[in-house]
């Protein structure tokens, strides 16, 4: 469902066509199917004695989907208060975006797992986005509560997602490939990404993805397939679709004044896309929202006065930061319709508490 309900309904109902498309493109039950299929993947798993599933990050559950055929014991770990995988599966939640106590208990949980899978056997292991945060087991000498906070001050800075995550592997116990090497077995692992570049790696900090030989990791879905399904989605509906160049990164609020920058120099008639993944640098407050409502503010601050854009900034996993929504619609109008209602964006901003501005306006994209 949406709860956009802006007056410029025609613009609203094209952004919300656009996100479909794209989700279409990389649905994470086709991708593993297809990459299940492949001759490499198919010999490892078809060889081996026993065969383990393991699925972590916010698309573990319908990741799982794909992967219905292959037949072992499975374990998924999925964030609190998401989607869960159907019955047979032994599903610890974790919490996300800010790692505690649960997702320490679901690393060692996942070690132990991996630990009862020896030589002849294969663990098919399913990451995606969000695993970085569900598996936190600081390594030795350090806690749970330096980690957190050396992570919140480098991306106080505005460190890029790729950054990080580098910086999360080093302080962990299981990221970095060393949740992997809790086994004498082969791995198979197969990646959704959400990072700049695909390195699987990077996704969920590569916590399976070791230099062994005789492993395979493969990325099934990424950023730039979700973008050519939604331009292609946009020409059938009679519209001019450009893909940017590049990735989105940096600052949300400052990504998205420059998406909107460049939006408001395309002829009528556009769709301008853009997909990666943006950063929020905490400065106060923890209030409800995420990079995508930041990412919508920081455009509608640029589009303000001008009429006939509009913007849609939306996460592909359906929650944004510690939101109830994917993210929100703006348009030129946006401003002057919370000022007319007595909302205050920099403050909404300052407080990292977009979802109430959002919600008041009932332009949250749910």
């Amino acid at each position: 469902m949406t709860e956009i309900t802006a007056e410029d309904g025609t613009n609203w109902k094209v952004l919300a066509g656009l996100y479909r498309a794209a989700l279409e493109g990389v649905a994470p039950a086709p991708a593993v199917r297809r990459a299940l299929a492949l001759p490499n993947v198919a010999r490892v798993l078809s060889s081996a004695r026993r065969v383990g599933v393991f699925a972590a990050g916010k698309a573990a559950a319908a990741m799982l989907e794909g992967a219905s055929r292959v037949r072992g014991a499975r374990l998924a770990v999925v964030s609190r208060g998401g989607r869960r995988p159907r019955k047979g599966v032994r599903t610890l939640e974790a919490a996300h975006p800010d790692p505690d106590s649960s997702s320490v208990r679901a690393a060692r949980q996942a070690q132990a797992f991996f630990a009862g899978f020896t030589r002849g056997d294969v663990v098919l292991c399913l990451i995606s986005g969000g695993t970085s945060s569900l598996l936190c087991l600081p390594r030795p000498g350090t806690t749970l509560a330096r980690k957190r906070r050396a992570i919140e001050r480098l991306m106080r800075r505005g460190a890029a997602i790729a950054q990080v995550n580098r910086l999360r592997m080093s302080l962990s116990a299981v990221k970095g490939g060393k949740l992997g090497r809790a086994t004498a077995a082969r791995l198979v692992t197969l990646v959704l990404s959400d990072v700049p570049g695909d390195l699987p790696s990077l996704v969920g900090s590569g916590p399976t993805v070791r230099r062994r030989r005789g492993d395979v990791t493969l990325v099934v879905g990424w950023n730039e397939l979700g973008l050519k399904a939604a331009a292609g989605w946009a020409a059938a509906q009679g519209l001019a679709p450009r893909i940017t160049r590049g990735r989105l990164s940096g600052e949300a609020r400052e990504a998205g004044a420059r998406f909107a920058r460049s939006a408001l120099k395309l002829p009528p008639g556009a769709a301008l896309l853009a997909g990666g993944e943006t950063t929020v640098a905490r400065r106060v407050g923890r209030g409800r929202g995420g990079r995508c409502l930041e990412f919508a503010l920081g455009a509608a601050a640029v589009l303000a006065g001008h009429r006939g854009v509009a913007v849609l900034a939306a996460g592909s996993d359906g929650r944004d930061g510690s939101s109830c929504a994917a993210g929100a619609c703006v348009d030129g109008d946006t401003l002057a319709r919370a000022r007319r209602r007595g909302l205050d964006a920099r403050r909404a901003l300052a407080r990292h508490d977009t979802e109430p501005f959002f919600a008041a306006l009932h332009d949250l994209f749910v």
